[in-house]
């Protein structure tokens, strides 16, 4: 997992732990997954653009 062993990970999350703090983790956690979910729906979902021309009067104001 990009290039990372077991070592990395386990020095990763201690300073992980000594940053946040371990009441802070599942907040943390539930941020990222959320924002995951998103941008993951916002990839998968296309956006459709109007491109019907606009009335004279519509224009004017």
């Amino acid at each position: 997992m990009f290039g990372l062993g077991a070592t990395e990970m386990m020095i990763i999350l201690v300073l992980v732990l000594i940053i946040f703090g371990a009441g802070k983790l599942p907040e943390i956690g539930s941020a990222l997954g959320k924002g995951l979910r998103s941008f993951k729906k916002s990839v998968r979902d296309r956006d459709e653009i109007d491109i019907t021309p606009k009335d004279e009067d519509e224009k004017d104001k």
